[in-house]
């Protein structure tokens, strides 16, 4: 016999359905050999992997150019204590190919900063895990 304990496993498409319908969400990374967390605006590619839009010179970009980040996103109501959260993990790798970042110019995430020299990274989706609460109404 199982317990309930509130909590459902999503599947990768619900994932990626989820992941759709919210604007931001937290890259996980390292930055001089301590987790960092930076919240960012992001669209879902056409392959399902994460596009950021960010200037070059950018921190970040430095820091995970290259090398396996996490990107987490989620929406929770406290009201009836539900909601979910995704995360996917993969390469980080700055779009460098001219006809890719014009591409993603048109259909990409759009910057909420102002960006003089704006590159795209794509977070490639090799592990998406998901899992929804589907928590009840308090009695605080």
């Amino acid at each position: 016999m199982f317990r309930n304990d509130g909590f459902r496993v999503l599947d990768r498409q619900e994932c990626l359905r989820l992941l759709a319908k919210v604007p931001v969400g937290r890259v996980v990374y390292t930055r001089q050999a301590l987790p960092a967390v930076l919240p960012v605006n992001f669209s879902l590619d056409t392959d399902s992997s994460v596009l950021l839009r960010t200037s070059a010179g950018s921190g970040l970009v430095r820091a995970i150019d290259g090398v396996v980040v996490a990107f987490e996103a989620d929406d929770f109501d406290p009201a009836t204590r539900s909601g979910w959260s995704v995360v996917v993990t993969g390469r980080a790798t700055v779009v460098t190919h001219p006809a890719e970042h014009e591409r993603l110019s048109r259909t990409g995430p759009h910057s909420w900063v102002v960006t003089h020299d704006d590159v795209f990274v794509r977070i490639d989706s090799e592990m998406v895990t998901g899992r929804e609460i589907t928590g009840t109404r308090g009695t605080d």
